[in-house]
């Protein structure tokens, strides 16, 4: 059975930076404690301007977009690995982008958090927030269901099965790079 995402997106444009993704004074809470981890993906892209909306409607703590559709470089900013953690735990699943941070890149596959998609054409354009779409990960391409059009995807690459075991250290363990937890 192929793998897939379903679901609604959240379109940005180019340069979205770290800042905007999880503002530093939110660097403070440790991700690998669970409360925190669930209050960081609370505060996911509140560094937007409003011009786009809301992310996670007041109240909750999780988004009910699990995809993003962004422009240009992605990420971009400090090096910070919060970046794609409080995606991912505000119940982001995927980030299409017509490119990114070399960073935010490495950061989402180390972490295990979330796929970083890129596409071929610019979607940030044609797209809007709120419409229905899902990531064929066989195919490698994106459907609009809104559209009712396809998308050609760039494919995912080694970085795949990394995400899909978890992250980089979860992978080492998996294939035997390094021991398995005690």
């Amino acid at each position: 059975m192929s793998k897939v995402i379903r679901g609604t997106i959240f379109v940005v444009d180019d340069n979205i930076d770290t800042d905007q993704i999880i503002p530093a004074e939110y660097l403070t809470l440790v991700p690998s404690k669970p409360d925190e981890y669930e209050k960081l993906g609370s505060y996911a892209l509140i560094g937007l301007p409003d011009r786009y909306g809301k992310f996670i409607a007041s109240g909750d703590t999780k988004t009910c977009y699990p995809i993003i559709v962004a422009g240009e470089n992605f990420g971009c900013g400090s090096s910070r690995e919060h970046a794609p953690i409080a995606l991912g735990a505000s119940g982001v699943q995927a980030v299409i982008a017509q490119s990114y941070a070399r960073i935010f890149f490495r950061n989402s596959a180390s972490t295990g958090e979330l796929y970083p998609w890129e596409s071929v054409d610019r979607l940030c354009d044609e797209f809007q927030t709120g419409q229905e779409v899902t990531i064929d990960f066989e195919r490698n391409c994106l459907i609009n269901h809104t559209l009712e059009k396809e998308y050609p995807l760039k494919p995912l690459g080694e970085v795949g099965p990394v995400i899909d075991a978890g992250g980089l250290f979860d992978y080492a363990r998996l294939t035997g790079m390094i021991p398995q937890k005690a």
